[in-house]
């Protein structure tokens, strides 16, 4: 979700995580579980497992704590048994919502999803109905307020490492990179020294859509808080723009 401040909807976002941390280590030990399953252990010839291990570090767990993930599914290869799923449909007012799983029981992550949108008075569409409308990117989100860098010196420099563009919004930097280059231009940014508030595969809109009507922001944030409550859920994609409380 992306919203009037992208980095204050950041934030927001990850004090949540903060709170469900053990969700969150549960969820990217899963991806470290797949990622060395499809690829290998070495993160060096497995560009999945070096997104998962960038996403890992931009929420703060411990490095010996990803260690012993891939350790563990190295071992356990044979055991790994998650596949990934992704549905999409529709929010209150037409809300374009998007969800990744990763889920050793289809039937029973469907299930909760479908009953997620159904409490929100949304509904489950067909593969495809709102994909189109979102762009995939790798996007990394730089703190002005933590950043020494000026914001042209900050551009060069990711420029440079291979990012498609720049953003300077009012508290925040935003890199954008083709899915592919992004974990070449994080890797590069990381060694400049330059502190990252989120890095990630992301799913982007190409328009945003407000919500005025208090009860139908009401059921949107129902379905949303249900998904990030269902461990199955990886990811939860909208275009809705929310609004600074401030």
């Amino acid at each position: 979700m992306s919203g009037h401040s992208k980095f204050a909807n950041i934030k927001h976002k990850k004090e949540k995580n903060d709170a469900a941390k053990g969700k969150i280590f549960t969820i990217i030990g899963r991806e470290i579980a797949v990622a060395v399953k499809e690829g290998g252990p070495d993160p060096a010839n497995n560009y999945k497992l070096a997104t998962v291990i960038a996403k890992a570090k931009a929420n703060n767990m411990p490095n010996d704590t990803i260690e012993r993930g891939i350790k563990k599914a190295s071992g356990d290869l044979g055991n790994v048994n998650y596949e990934y799923i992704t549905y999409e449909g529709y929010g209150p007012n037409g809300i374009a919502i998007i969800v990744d799983a990763l889920t050793d029981n289809k039937n029973r992550t469907a299930a909760n999803v479908r009953s997620a949108f159904t409490k929100g008075k949304g509904s489950i569409g067909t593969m495809g109905c709102v994909s189109f409308m979102f762009d995939k990117k790798g996007e990394i989100i730089i703190d002005k307020e933590e950043c020494d860098m000026d914001s042209d010196e900050l551009m060069m420099t990711a420029i440079d490492a291979g990012a498609d563009d720049f953003v300077e919004e009012e508290d925040c930097y935003q890199v954008l990179t083709d899915p592919d280059a992004f974990e070449e231009v994080r890797s590069s940014l990381e060694k400049a020294g330059i502190p990252m508030v989120s890095a990630e595969v992301t799913m982007i809109p190409q328009n945003y859509v407000s919500l005025t009507d208090e009860e139908a922001v009401k059921n949107l944030q129902r379905t949303l808080d249900l998904l990030d409550a269902d461990d199955d859920v990886q990811n939860v994609y909208t275009n809705w723009e929310e609004q600074d409380e401030n």
